[in-house]
């Protein structure tokens, strides 16, 4: 008994470290980037990059230039624009498709599904020179349409999260529904959406993170300057600052923090029950 007691706390204590190197892993480069943005370039020389400064050398001067900087507005308005119009496209094509591929039996449908898969496997950098003319023969280069276009129509990640999520959804409320003289419209409108309020959610925050953190595609489709986003604008900002990793730790604080409020309004919708309150089989 004693022999198995002991087990037991061990691996209690295993886990309890397990996650605490996790949480310093992650954390600690978001601790050091914020005291290197509250030094001054002498103190970030003389001091470790471990230690908080000295609280009458703290300063937020770097936090002041990086905000003086016209071109942060622009890439806060464009990222907006580019990440609520993806993600609202994302959002109503991805839920609609699974719908039709879970509730419905039609002709090809595995070769349908089979070919949303592949386009899922192949790597980006294969189609890229195709989706580049593509993008330049619609007239959408170095327009705001460019990523909005690429985001909604070359990442089906939201399909399969929907479609895992409809799957768990009882079918006894689709017949009720159908029975009550409820149409497939307000069926899908009115009973299954609602219930997808945790899988939405999800995708809410998989593609805002990744549309703020993406570099790649706003750096390729928008060279302009008033189509500069939150990414590229920190990439210039960088070259702009000739070493200065005090403004430059200042500018991904503030690039963060749009990231950071996302994930906490909508974090604790992720572990929900999709089919809270749903009639059981």
């Amino acid at each position: 008994m004693k022999s198995g007691k002991s087990k037991r706390i061990m691996t209690q204590c295993a886990k309890q470290l397990i996650c605490i190197a996790m949480v310093i892993i992650v954390v600690l480069p978001i601790i050091l980037t914020l005291f290197a943005a509250l030094k001054t370039r002498g103190d970030m020389i003389k001091t470790s990059p471990l230690l908080l400064p000295a609280l009458d050398k703290i300063t937020f001067e770097n936090f002041e230039r990086v905000l003086g900087d016209k071109y942060l507005l622009v890439g806060f308005r464009n990222t907006f624009l580019i990440a609520f119009i993806s993600i609202i496209f994302n959002i109503m094509l991805g839920s609609v498709t699974a719908f039709i591929l879970e509730r419905f039996e039609f002709r090809f449908k595995k070769v349908v599904f089979a070919l949303f898969f592949l386009g899922m496997l192949i790597p980006t950098f294969v189609t890229e020179i195709a989706r580049f003319k593509i993008i330049q023969g619609i007239g959408a280069y170095n327009t705001l349409g460019a990523p909005i276009i690429i985001y909604v129509a070359s990442d089906l990640m939201q399909l399969y999260i929907y479609r895992q999520f409809i799957s768990k959804i009882s079918v006894s409320l689709d017949e009720s529904a159908l029975l009550d003289g409820c149409g497939y419209f307000g069926l899908f409108g009115r009973i299954i959406f609602p219930l997808l309020a945790p899988a939405t959610a999800t995708v809410v925050i998989i593609k805002a993170i990744t549309i703020i953190n993406d570099m790649y595609i706003p750096y390729l489709y928008m060279p302009k300057n008033s189509l500069r986003t939150l990414t590229t604008f920190l990439m210039n900002f960088a070259n702009a600052q000739q070493g200065s990793w005090q403004r430059l730790a200042a500018g991904i604080i503030i690039v963060m923090i749009p990231t950071v409020i996302i994930y906490i309004f909508f974090q604790k919708y992720i572990l929900e029950g999709v089919s809270a309150g749903a009639v059981k089989e």
